[in-house]
């Protein structure tokens, strides 16, 4: 440990080179190959333990692999111009390798226990027969084996089915498997022979694991989720229609072209012209090849960021049809929903999806299952925290009744990050606080940033978390749950109506002063940011240094900054106007007791202002020189604190979570030390006419990001 520790004190904490998207793709295939393959079959056996009457690890299981994992990560370009076709291929080939690794490690470890005689537990005839095909395909491999195992059938076909997943890996076509269901085809005979002998707990134990790991994860890894940016999507569309005879520009004639381009095809005359239409062609064309290699379950989906028509949607699947013929492409067009007013329109833009032909197509071939994500960051950061969780949660009611009129399967896919002001807090009870009808037993999520190592960095941690989270999907949709839900949304409706409308008109009172996001920056670590290299994507849309657009700040650094500087507004400002305009103390309290989604509000704004420090907020914010902004953040700080107070029936903070109010009270000092050291450098490196030299201010320069690097991992929850 001492080792340990004298390594890390020498261990520079500043990364010296950006990380490429590569390099955040093996980051994450860290979280894999240590904890996931590990805790998700311990997780579906301990549900097995609970419902099998003490028969677990001894019959069939009935529970079936209910988890599936994707990855945004190498696939996600929306405003990160590193990720490329190139980029996601490769991200893919790096996921199966590292999946059919664990397969085969699983295979041979398990092999190796598998050591019954023939005679003691007799292969069944298709097992026989199996081994003796086997033998034939390849003859020398087999008799390796055979010569090492004797009399040992079950072992040696499971070493077998390892020699074949390492072909698998590597390339060799003569013995690879061709698809996941051909493993789990072999490894269900080796069950069904250990069972047929007497040998349950063989059959059972280990090898179902293996069988569950197949099924979770299959040669894929996690599913390569693709994002962009609907207006690049406009742009090349702009592109290719300029070549067709009087295409028209807007409105429903040319969302019905797109549909029929989608439908029947491109005239062979357009082409892409530039690099970034190519860029967007090459893409779907790798999502092809990749179902082709590694299965349709691969990469499928294509999330259509700032979705705001029904245009959005099909024009996707128009570029489809342009990039890859009649070639085969599974395309799941996803809508993302983010802003406050995309999210009020989203029914609108699908019922005029819905009746498109390409749509209809689409929809034949998924049974009817229809999946739309909605975001947290960019709604938060459009209407504010509390407007934002209560149209998010409109919304949701609002696709669930869409969905239900159309007989179709919905699953809300929920783009919550790890910071309070993203949508971030306990999982489990978000999940319990959703709408009646919109879990359904599905329910899916983005895990981001520090999030994934606080919750998968540990096997034991990783198994509580998914254990946790799927207690939660089970429970969402029981009578009990759907009721207190559903009840309460109704009972304090005028309670959540107020506090929408006073919420987001407080904070468009604070984000539309004329510079404010200027201020951000200047009173901030913002533009800093980019130093930490911590990711591949660029801090902000654009370059401008002055006259900056709220729209410009990404919603990560976004929220990162106001916990740098203490103030943590994205998680809570605009709330105490809220609730002071219900102006009834007994019915927030009421409102917080009964409503799952109204505490989860309420509990999430105590916990970032728990975070907050008024004082520095105050010191910070004096260096973007606009004092109405800092008047504006206090006031609305110390109304907000005492009304959540109020409404929890606390006289301090985070009272009612004793421990969690330990450790934020324990490291408090500590981080205030690291705030005013960071206030300082700030000051020095803003101060045009500082008398530090060039060679000082690359010393504070330092000194900066080693205090943002140190609040962050203090504060935790900062994006």
């Amino acid at each position: 440990m001492l080792e340990e520790i004298d390594i890390l004190s020498r261990t520079s904490p500043l990364r010296t080179t950006p990380p490429q998207p590569s390099d955040e793709v093996r980051a994450v295939m860290q979280v894999f190959d240590q904890t996931l393959f590990h805790a998700v079959p311990r997780l579906y056996r301990s549900v097995e333990s609970v419902i099998s009457n003490g028969d677990a690890g001894r019959r069939e299981p009935a529970v079936p692999a209910f988890l599936r994992f994707g990855s945004w990560v190498g696939g996600d370009r929306d405003g990160n111009p590193f990720v490329t076709a190139e980029v996601t291929r490769q991200t893919a080939a790096i996921q199966a390798d590292h999946a059919l690794r664990a397969l085969a490690t699983g295979a041979q470890r398990i092999a190796r226990t598998l050591t019954m005689s023939d005679d003691a537990t007799p292969p069944s005839p298709e097992l026989a027969n199996s081994l003796a095909r086997d033998a034939v395909a390849a003859p020398e491999t087999f008799s390796v084996i055979r010569t090492s195992s004797p009399s040992e059938p079950h072992r040696q076909k499971l070493l077998f089915v390892a020699e074949r997943l390492a072909a698998t890996r590597h390339g060799r076509i003569e013995l690879a498997y061709r698809r996941p269901d051909e493993l789990l085809e072999d490894l269900r005979l080796i069950q069904d022979s250990l069972r047929a002998a007497g040998d349950n707990r063989a059959a059972f134990g280990e090898l179902q694991h293996l069988i569950w790991l197949t099924e979770t994860f299959g040669f894929h890894l996690a599913e390569l989720e693709v994002r962009q940016h609907s207006a690049v999507h406009r742009a090349a569309l702009d592109e290719l229609l300029a070549q067709l005879d009087d295409a028209p520009a807007d409105g429903e004639a040319r969302l019905a072209l797109l549909d029929r381009l989608a439908v029947e095809g491109w005239p062979s005359h357009v082409q892409a012209t530039s690099d970034r239409t190519r860029e967007v062609l090459d893409t779907l064309r790798v999502m092809s090849w990749l179902q082709e290699r590694w299965g349709e379950r691969s990469c499928g989906r294509y999330i259509v960021s700032f979705t705001q028509s029904p245009e959005h949607l099909v024009g996707v699947r128009a570029l489809a049809r342009l990039a890859v013929g009649d070639g085969p492409l599974r395309l799941d067009v996803v809508p993302l929903f983010e802003t406050g007013a995309d999210l009020n329109g989203a029914v609108g833009i699908l019922e005029r999806w819905l009746p498109l032909a390409s749509t209809r197509a689409w929809l034949g071939s998924t049974d009817g299952h229809v999946e739309v994500m909605v975001g947290y960051s960019d709604s938060a950061k459009d209407v504010g925290p509390a407007s934002a969780t209560l149209t998010l949660y409109t919304a949701q009611g609002g696709l669930v009744d869409w969905a239900d009129r159309h007989g179709l399967q919905l699953t809300i896919f929920h783009g919550r990050g790890g910071s309070l002001g993203r949508g971030g807090g306990p999982l489990h009870r978000a999940i319990l606080a959703q709408p009646p009808g919109s879990v359904a037993g599905r329910f899916k999520v983005t895990e981001q940033g520090e999030v994934i190592f606080a919750r998968y960095a540990d096997e034991t941690l990783a198994q509580a978390h998914l254990e946790r989270l799927t207690s939660a999907v089970l429970l969402a949709d029981t009578d009990d749950a759907t009721c207190r839900n559903r009840d309460a949304a109704s009972r304090f409706a005028d309670v959540a109506a107020t506090v929408e409308q006073a919420s987001r008109e407080a904070w468009w009172s604070l984000v539309r002063i004329p510079g404010f996001a200027d201020v951000v920056a200047e009173s901030s670590p913002l533009e800093e940011l980019g130093e930490l290299r911590l990711g591949s994507r660029p801090v902000r849309r654009s370059g401008a240094t002055e006259g900056r657009d709220l729209a410009d700040l990404r919603a990560i650094p976004w929220v990162f900054a106001w916990s740098q500087i203490r103030a943590n507004i994205p998680g809570w400002f605009g709330l105490g106007t809220g609730l002071a305009a219900v102006g009834d103390p007994e019915r927030l309290r009421a409102a917080y007791l009964e409503w799952p989604l109204f505490a989860s509000l309420i509990d999430v704004a105590e916990m970032s202002l728990a975070k907050a420090n008024p004082r520095l907020a105050e010191a910070f914010l004096a260096l973007g020189g606009q004092p109405d902004v800092t008047e504006r953040v206090l006031a609305e700080l110390e109304l907000t604190r005492r009304l959540v107070l109020e409404t929890m029936g606390q006289s301090e903070l985070l009272e009612a979570k004793p421990l969690l109010q330990g450790r934020v009270s324990l490291r408090a000092p500590s981080i205030d030390a690291l705030s005013h050291l960071q206030l300082r450098a700030l000051r020095l490196i803003r101060d045009a006419d500082s008398p530090i030299d060039d060679a000082e201010r690359a010393v504070w320069a330092r000194v900066l990001l080693l205090t943002v690097n140190g609040a962050a991992a203090g504060l935790q929850n900062t994006g």
